[in-house]
Parts: C-alpha cells; structure tokens; sequence
C-alpha cells in the first residue's frame, strides 16, 4: 500500500469508527444518567478523624435525581455504649419508606473521650454531610437531625447552639435529657453515665455549671430551628417532663416546637416495638418532618 493511499482510507473509514465511538459514549452517558436515578446504601464511610479516631457512618440514598430532604440520626446509650446501628434502626424503615436520604453515625464514647467530644463529633457529621451534598442527593436546606436518649440530648444540644457550619433545618428528639442540672438536683446525685461523660460527680460550683454548659435548654434563644420531641410518658430512664420543660423554653422565646407524647411507652424505640399501640410516633415523625423540611 502506497503512502499517498493511507490518507484516502482513513477519510473512509474515520466516519465509522467516529459513529461508533459516538453510539458507545451516549450508551455509556445513559447508563451513567440512569444510576444516578438508583438509590443506593453505603456502609462504614468514615466522616471525620479527630485525633485519630474514625468516625465512620452508614447511609440511605433513595431512588430519583433527588436533592432530597436528609436526616442525620444519633444513636444513645447513656453517651458510654452503642454505635450507628444500634437502638436506633427502627428508625431506618420509615424514613427510608418516606423518601428521605437518611445518615447514622458513630461519635466517640465516654469516659474515654468526655464532653464535649461527642458534640463535636455530631458537628463534624452535619458538615460532612453538607459538603458531600451532590454527592449523596442531598438538599442542604432541608437537613434534620434526630437522636434519641443521649443522641436526643447531643441532637438537641447540637440544634440549639445553632452555629452556622453545623446549623440543621429541624431538630427531633427522642427522649432526651435537656436540663441537666434539674434532672441531676431532682434526683439528689449525679448518675453514673453523666459522670463519665461530664467529669462531674458531686453538685458544688464547677458541677453545676458544668451540667449548665452541656445542657441545651441554656442555648435557647431565638432563631433555632423547630424541634419535635417524641416521649413516652412512662419513661423511667428520662423523666418525661424533660420534653414539655424543653419546649416551653423554646416557646418562649418565639422559636417553633411540639411534644408529641406517647402514651404508657417506656424508654427507648426498641422496646416500643413490641407494642403495636406505641407505633403511631412513626406517622408523626415522617409527618412532621415532611411539612417542615418542604
């Protein structure tokens, strides 16, 4: 083959492989267009690294292009036990059933790592989360955050303050302790756990403000989000009152709340499951969050 023939063959055939290559990139940009439209769950992402401690999460993105209204969600045990699939996962089904993008995290754990660690870990999960907004179908304006026990009390703290870099649009808490220093006067000596996770243990000076500075009810102000408290009215773990004494702050000070009581309902969601009368919270939690993350 002569040299002056190589040119008049590649014009020929350069129209063909040009379509071919075409054909395979729009094959290739529909199947790319239609993952995305897939939900998907991913496990064990790791959020942040404070001093050198993984904190990893799990994560549920729904089907569709989203952006998606999100909640971040706080598992308890007395801030000293438990882990991002632990007490909570029944929460997982229904804001998975509602077409939420849902995330639980690990935060660090008392006594090893005290206060404020934990809420600095939940800060440090709200921002990963904005960050990786487009990654994960997210709408950054319609972030919540949901916590029960002591998650209650790290979400709520956590809400209250309020700062802009880990600022949620809503706030739910199951059960959580608000008014640290009347729970712990009430009862006339420091629980063990909040020892562990404040240092504290007896009710002099530097005790009582302690308990003041780790308790959201001292950060209500207004401007916060709105919360929704969730509580069995037969809680023997956290008094009850706790939820309706939050909320009355928040009241006051012209933020919007709600205490959606349930009624005869020990503490923790697990143990609510076995009773079919207790379900009714799971309607309210998605309806809430629904109309106030539109």
């Amino acid at each position: 083959m002569g040299q002056n023939q190589m040119p008049d063959l590649i014009r020929r055939f350069l129209p063909v492989f040009s379509g071919r290559i075409l054909v395979r990139l729009s094959v290739l940009s529909a199947a790319l267009c239609a993952a995305s439209l897939f939900g998907a769950d991913f496990h064990d992402v790791e959020f942040a690294k404070p001093g050198g401690v993984p904190l990893t999460l799990d994560a549920h993105v729904p089907d569709g292009k989203g952006p998606f209204a999100t909640v971040i969600i706080v598992h308890g045990g007395g801030w000293v036990n438990g882990n991002k699939r632990a007490y909570v996962t029944p929460l997982f089904q229904p804001l998975t059933d509602a077409g939420f993008a849902w995330f639980t995290i690990n935060y660090r754990l008392a006594p090893q790592y005290q206060y404020p660690a934990a809420v600095d870990d939940v800060k440090a999960a709200v921002r990963w989360v904005k960050d990786h907004a487009g990654q994960y179908k997210v709408d950054r304006k319609r972030i919540a955050l949901m916590g029960e026990s002591a998650g209650g009390h790290l979400v709520a703290l956590v809400g209250a303050q309020n700062e802009p870099s880990s600022r949620v649009a809503a706030v739910v808490d199951f059960y959580g302790p608000h008014d640290l220093l009347k729970s712990t006067s009430d009862r006339g000596s420091v629980r063990p756990g909040v020892t562990k996770f404040l240092g504290v243990d007896k009710l002099d000076e530097a005790g009582i403000a302690r308990l003041r500075e780790a308790s959201p009810i001292t950060y209500v102000r207004k401007g916060l989000p709105p919360f929704l408290f969730i509580h069995g009215t037969k809680d023997a773990a956290v008094p009850y009152e706790q939820s309706p004494l939050m909320c009355e702050a928040l009241k006051k000070a012209g933020d919007r709340c709600e205490v959606f009581p349930v009624d005869g309902a020990p503490h923790g969601v697990g143990p609510w499951e076995k009773n079919p009368e207790f379900q009714g919270y799971k309607k309210k939690m998605v309806g809430w969050l629904q109309a106030t993350l539109r």
